[in-house]
């Protein structure tokens, strides 16, 4: 039986390890297969869950476990961290964007542990594991203070275990260098991920999911002048799909088929096999708003980030948000890294071009607007489902008269 004094030990690491919740995940409870039906996936699990029972045995060099969400990797790392404790020997676990966000909060003089203190702890704990790598905030700050960690922990070969749902040619140089570094680190990628598996339709997209350029149909209800304009807008958005560069803004009321064909470019992407990422703008903030919460199954940072940096971005929907402080920031914040980094972006709004001038913030309405990296399209047919009904037709709305550059 174990002596007083040795669960008084166990009770501290278990403390100081910083697992709280995920206490719960051991080697005991985690299938060593994993949960994947892919006899490739099961055979790559296996060979991760091998190599973290034998690490947390003997802590030696760096455990890198990659994938996708929900494929074991946290799990492991866990179990790794439990395993050790078991043994007595002290381990900290933390998240990547949870070791930034004590940084920046033991700045405060009233902080329970200082900065420099915290970040050496960081620095020499006997083991650590780092989950959620590659999914905090990209600032310069943040890049700095996680090379300065990682790097005293290469060069001093301390036990380290990292955890990332970030496909490695998507990090940048030095933090891939490091992690890949077959003299100190031994890497597991649980789940092959295909670029386009990222990027793909969920649920709630289920019509958008069936508008495609060949159920585009030539409406028999417009003018001249509108089919001619519904034609010029089908045009620019199948040219898009087959070269997206630059941004693309479709503006016009509600129906008249603007959404159709943004979601048409996106499906069009996905048939040559190409990431492309679908959002709906007060849905987003909503998400967004959702992702602070503690029990979300995806960190804010990481939602973010995906839809920052997606490679191609429709925005559907832009101008319906309700306006505040915090909306026109993470707005801004998308807006302007999309803009500064020429991704290809398009922008379904019911705005016309001189609403979007005098009612959306300057500092997004210029990049909307701005012709070195836009084109803005007016579409002039009215709403198709209430012309439908009412048989009746309407007038084409005002200031919407077609393409800008």
């Amino acid at each position: 039986m174990k002596s007083k004094q040795d669960d008084e030990r166990q009770s501290r690491l278990k403390q100081y390890s910083n697992l709280g919740a995920l206490a719960r995940f051991t080697f005991d409870n985690l299938m060593p297969e994993g949960r994947s039906s892919n006899p490739q996936n099961q055979e790559r699990f296996t060979q991760a869950f091998q190599a973290a029972k034998a690490f947390a045995d003997a802590p030696e060099g760096w455990l890198v476990f990659s994938g996708p969400s929900g494929s074991g990797k946290t799990h492991l790392a866990a179990a790794i961290i439990n395993e050790c404790i078991e043994k007595g020997q002290p381990a900290f676990y933390i998240t990547a964007p949870d070791l930034l966000d004590r940084l920046r909060a033991s700045f405060n003089p009233d902080s329970e542990i200082p900065y420099d203190e915290f970040f050496e702890q960081m620095k020499n704990t006997p083991l650590l594991a780092l989950d959620d790598l590659g999914v905090q905030s990209g600032t310069p700050w943040a890049k700095e203070k996680l090379d300065q960690l990682l790097t005293a922990r290469f060069n001093a070969g301390l036990p380290t275990v990292i955890v990332t749902a970030v496909h490695f040619d998507e990090m940048d140089d030095r933090l891939r260098t490091r992690l890949t570094d077959a003299r100190l680190c031994h890497v597991f990628i649980l789940e092959e991920t295909s670029p386009t598996s990222i990027y793909a339709w969920t649920p709630e997209f289920e019509l958008q999911k069936n508008m495609n350029f060949i159920n585009y149909k030539r409406r028999t209800d417009l003018s001249m002048e509108q089919q001619d304009n519904m034609d010029g807008a089908y045009r620019l958005a199948f040219d898009f799909a087959k070269n997206p560069e630059g941004w693309l803004v479709f503006m016009g009321e509600t129906g008249c088929g603007k959404t159709h064909l943004a979601s048409a470019i996106v499906n069009y992407r996905y048939e040559m096999g190409k990431p492309a990422l679908f959002v709906v703008v007060p849905d987003l903030l909503d998400h967004l708003r959702a992702a602070f919460n503690p029990e979300s199954k995806i960190s804010y940072d990481r939602l973010f980030e995906s839809v920052k940096t997606a490679p191609l971005l429709v925005l559907d929907d832009f101008g319906e948000q309700s306006t505040n402080p915090w909306v026109k920031e993470k707005l801004y914040q998308l807006i302007n890294y999309r803009y500064n980094s020429r991704l290809p972006t398009v922008i379904t709004t019911r705005l016309s071009l001189d609403e979007i001038m005098g009612e959306v913030d300057s500092s997004i309405s210029s990049r909307l607007v701005d012709r070195k990296v836009s084109v803005t399209f007016g579409i002039i047919a009215s709403d198709f489902r209430t012309d439908r009904k009412s048989g009746q037709k309407r007038m084409p709305p005002r200031g919407k008269t077609g393409r800008n550059r």
